[in-house]
C-alpha cells in the first residue's frame, strides 16, 4: 500500500513500501536533550590511514614534523582511497601500527600527533561563488578535503559524484533518515546546521548536472529536524538551474536509512543485483557527507571532525558532540563520565549494525557515528545461540528479500558457490534477521565471515591469474629469445663456414708458396728434422698479420679500452627514483674504473712496444732455423755429447734444488724427487764414460 508525505511546498510525495523491516525500540531521546557539544582538544591524536573503503593513504609527513589543523598528512593511494589531514596542530611523534575501531579488532598504520592546544589552521581557500565553478574543479576540492561517506560506509564522495557518461542522474536524495536505534548524529546535525544541509544539497545538484528532483528524506520521528530544514529552505535562495528541494517525511521503519531502501521508498526504483544506485538514475548522499562536501568547497575545510552520538546508561552525560578525528575513544568516554563497572560493553555504531569494541584506546574515525556504552541491564550479554527452528521470521524481516536461513546454512558449510548464487553480497548487514531470530543466532556475523572468505578467495584467484599471465608472458618471451638466438647461431655458422673455406684457400696458396721456397733452399732441407722446422716456420709466417694490420688491431683494442673507461666513469643514475644509489653500487663502480684504467695502460704499452720495435730489422726465422740446423749437423760426436752432458748437469742442479726444498718442507714428493736426481746422475755418469772412451781413442 502506498503512503504519502507532505513537504514544505505543500505538495505530496509518494512513498513506496519496502519489503521486510522491523520496529525496534528507538532509544533516541537520551542523546537529544542537550545541544550539540564539543570536547577539549585531547593531548594526543591517533589518526589511522585507512578510514574509508579502498587502499590506506600513504604518509607524506615524518616523525618530528610540525603540523597545523587541516594539513595533509597522508595522500590517497588510488581512486578509492581518501586524503587524511591533521585534526589539530602539534608535532608528529610516531607512525606505526595501532588498534583500529573494526569488528575484527585489526590494527593498521596510524599517525600520532602530540597536540599543542593552540588548534592553529593552515590558510584555507574560500570560494564564495562556487555554483559558477566547473563541476570537475568542485569534485577535486572535495577529493582534496578527504571527504568520505559519514553514514558508515566510508565511500569516497568524489568517486560517488563522478558518474559515468551513460548514467543520467535525475534524482538526488539527501539521506537524513537515520533509522538505527540510539544514533541521533544526523538528527542533531540537521537541527543545528540546517542551512549547511540545504546549501550542500544545491552544491551536489550543481555537480550532478542539476537533477530533476532534489529530495531530503527524513523519518517522521525527527520533527525538529524537519522544521529546521523547512526554515532553512525558505531562507536560502534557490539557484536558477535547480528545482525546489523537497523534504520527504517517511514512516519510521528500520532499515529505511539504507541507501537502496531509501531510494526505493522515494522513487519506487529497485536497484538490481550487481548494480549501483547511479544505474537507476539516483544518487544518495548522507546529510553529514553533504555538509562536509559543502564546507570543503565553500571554506576549503578538510574533513577533520564529525558529529558523533555518545550514549548509554553507563555514561553520566549522553549527547552529540563534534569530535576531532583521531580522538581516543577512552578519552571521549572519560569526558562523559563513563562507569566501566556498569557497562556491559562498548559498541561502535548502533545496537543493530554496531560491533563491540575490544580496545577502548582505538580512535574516532570518519565513519564513527555513534559510541554506545550501555549498562548491563540495558544490553545484557546475549544468550548462547540455539538450533535454527526454521520459523522463517528472518526471511520476513530481510529488507533485501534474501533467504537468511539458507545463507546461514551455506555459510556454516562454507559453500561459496551457493552463497554467491543466493546473492550474499546483497546483504546490507542491517541485523534485522538476527533481531527477530528466536534462536538468537548471530546471523550477520556468519554473513560477514562468509563475505570475507569469498573476498579472500577472489583476491587469491586474481593473484594466481596474474601470476599465470606473467609466467605465460615470460615463457613466450623466452621462446622468442631462443628463436632469435637460434637464428643468430645459424647465421654465425654460415659465416664461420665461409671463413673456413676462405682460410683453406689461403693455406693452399701459402703451401704452394712454401713448396716454391723449399725448392730454392740449400740441400740442408734434405734432413727430415730441418725440413719440419722450415715447414712450421713458413706456416707461422703465412698466418702472421702485416705491420698495418697489427697496428690497426692494437689501436682498436686501445680505443675500446678508453670507451670502457669513459662508460665506467659516467655518474650512476637510479632506475627507480624511489631507490637511490647504494654504497655497494658505488664500490662496484670504483672497481670497474680501476680495472678499465689498467686495461688502458696495458693497451697503450702494447701499442708503444709495437711501434718501438716494428721499425727494427726483423730476422728471417727461416734463415735462422736453417743456420741452427746446419750448426748442429756440422758438430762432431764428441761436441754433441759434451753439449748433452752440460744440458743434463744444468737439469741436475735444478732437480737437486727442488729436492732440498721438498725435504725442508717435509713434502711427500721429496722421495720421488730424490730418485729423479739419482737417475739423472746415472745418465750423466754414463754419458761421461762414453765421452771419456771417445776422447781416449787415437783419432780423438
Amino acid at each position: 500500500m502506498n503512503t504519502s508525505a507532505l513537504n514544505p511546498t505543500t505538495t505530496f510525495i509518494k512513498v513506496w513500501e519496502i519489503p521486510g523491516g522491523i520496529h525496534p525500540p528507538e532509544n533516541k531521546t537520551q542523546s537529544t536533550q542537550l545541544p550539540l557539544g564539543s570536547l577539549p582538544i585531547p593531548p594526543q591524536l591517533i589518526i589511522p590511514l585507512n578510514q574509508h573503503i579502498g587502499a590506506p593513504a600513504k604518509p607524506v609527513v615524518r616523525v618530528g614534523d610540525k603540523v597545523l589543523a587541516g594539513q595533509l598528512i597522508a595522500q590517497a593511494d588510488g581512486i578509492f582511497s581518501a586524503n587524511i589531514h591533521a585534526s589539530s596542530s602539534g608535532v608528529i611523534i610516531k607512525i606505526d601500527n595501532f588498534i583500529l575501531p573494526h569488528p575484527s579488532g585489526m590494527s593498521g598504520e596510524c599517525i600520532w600527533i602530540d597536540t599543542d592546544g593552540k588548534h592553529e589552521f593552515i590558510p584555507a581557500e574560500i570560494c564564495e561563488d562556487y555554483l559558477s565553478e566547473d563541476r570537475l574543479i568542485l569534485i577535486e576540492k572535495i577529493r582534496a578535503a578527504g571527504v568520505a561517506g559519514l553514514g558508515g560506509a566510508g565511500f569516497p564522495t568524489s568517486v560517488k559524484l563522478t558518474t559515468k557518461s551513460i548514467q543520467k542522474i535525475d534524482t538526488l536524495i539527501i539521506n537524513g533518515a537515520e533509522c538505527e536505534p540510539y544514533i541521533t548524529a544526523d538528527d542533531m546535525l540537521m537541527q543545528s546546521r540546517a542551512d549547511d544541509v540545504i546549501a550542500g544539497a544545491y552544491l551536489l545538484s550543481h555537480i550532478l548536472h542539476h537533477p530533476q528532483r532534489i529530495i531530503i528524506g527524513v523519518e517522521d520521528n525527527k520533527p525538529k529536524a524537519v522544521a529546521a530544514l523547512e526554515a532553512a529552505l525558505k531562507k536560502i535562495a534557490k539557484p536558477e538551474q535547480d528545482n525546489l528541494i523537497e523534504i520527504a517525511v517517511i514512516p519510521t521503519k528500520y532499515p529505511s536509512g539504507g541507501a537502496k531502501q531509501l531510494i526505493q521508498m522515494l522513487t519506487g526504483r529497485e536497484i538490481p543485483h550487481g548494480h549501483h544506485s547511479a544505474d537507476v538514475g539516483a544518487i544518495c548522499v548522507n546529510v553529514g557527507t553533504t555538509v562536509a562536501a559543502w564546507r570543503a568547497v565553500r571554506f576549503g575545510e578538510a574533513l577533520i571532525s564529525r558529529v558523533t552520538t555518545v550514549v548509554g546508561e553507563s555514561l553520566s552525560v549522553q549527547r552529540n558532540i563534534d569530535v576531532l578525528i583521531g580522538t581516543p575513544i577512552d578519552y571521549v568516554l572519560q569526558q562523559h563520565g563513563f562507569d566501566e563497572s556498569k557497562a556491559s560493553r562498548v559498541i561502535i555504531g548502533g545496537s543493530l549494525m554496531g560491533f563491540t569494541l575490544h580496545d577502548l584506546r582505538a580512535p574516532v574515525i570518519k565513519t564513527t557515528n555513534c559510541i554506545l556504552a550501555p549498562s548491563k541491564k540495558e544490553a545484557p550479554i546475549p544468550p548462547p545461540a540455539q538450533a535454527c527452528i526454521r520459523c522463517g521470521l528472518c526471511s520476513e524481516a530481510c529488507p533485501a528479500s534474501l533467504l537468511p536461513q539458507q545463507l546461514f546454512w551455506y555459510a556454516q558449510a562454507q559453500d561459496v558457490e551457493r552463497l554467491q548464487a543466493h546473492n550474499i553480497f546483497d546483504c546490507i548487514e542491517c541485523g534485522a534477521c538476527s533481531y527477530v531470530c528466536p534462536s538468537k543466532i548471530p546471523l550477520v556475523q556468519y554473513y560477514r565471515a562468509a563475505k570475507g572468505t569469498i573476498r579472500q578467495q577472489t583476491a587469491d584467484k586474481e593473484k594466481a591469474d596474474r601470476s599465470r599471465q606473467r609466467f605465460e608472458f615470460r615463457q613466450s618471451r623466452i621462446d622468442k629469445e631462443e628463436a632469435e638466438k637460434e637464428a643468430k647461431r645459424v647465421a654465425r655458422k654460415k659465416a664461420a663456414d665461409e671463413a673456413k673455406q676462405k682460410l683453406a684457400e689461403q693455406k693452399s696458396a701459402a703451401a704452394k708458396e712454401e713448396n716454391k721456397v723449399t725448392e730454392d733452399l740449400s740441400p740442408v732441407l734434405a734432413v727430415p728434422q730441418v725440413e719440419a722446422v722450415v715447414s712450421a716456420v713458413a706456416k707461422a709466417n703465412a698466418s702472421q698479420l702485416s705491420y698495418e694490420d697489427q697496428k690497426a688491431r692494437l689501436e682498436r683494442i686501445l680505443g675500446a679500452a678508453k670507451n670502457s673507461l669513459e662508460s665506467a666513469r659516467a655518474p650512476l643514475v637510479p632506475k627507480n627514483p624511489e631507490f637511490p644509489i647504494t654504497e655497494e653500487q658505488l664500490v662496484r663502480q670504483q672497481s670497474r674504473i680501476k680495472q678499465t684504467e689498467l686495461n688502458v695502460v696495458e693497451a697503450e704499452k702494447k701499442l708503444a712496444d709495437f711501434l718501438g720495435t716494428a721499425s727494427q730489422p726483423v730476422e728471417d726465422p727461416v734463415a735462422t732455423a736453417i743456420a741452427r740446423a746446419q750448426a748442429k749437423l756440422s758438430q762432431s760426436s764428441e761436441e754433441k755429447l759434451r753439449a748433452n752432458i752440460e744440458a743434463m748437469q744444468a737439469r741436475l742442479l735444478k732437480a737437486q734444488q727442488k729436492t732440498e726444498q721438498a725435504k725442508a718442507e717435509n713434502s711427500p714428493s721429496a722421495k720421488a724427487l730424490q730418485m729423479g736426481v739419482e737417475k739423472m746422475q746415472e745418465k750423466i755418469a754414463e754419458a761421461q764414460a762414453e765421452l771419456n772412451s771417445i776422447s781416449s781413442e787415437p783419432n780423438s
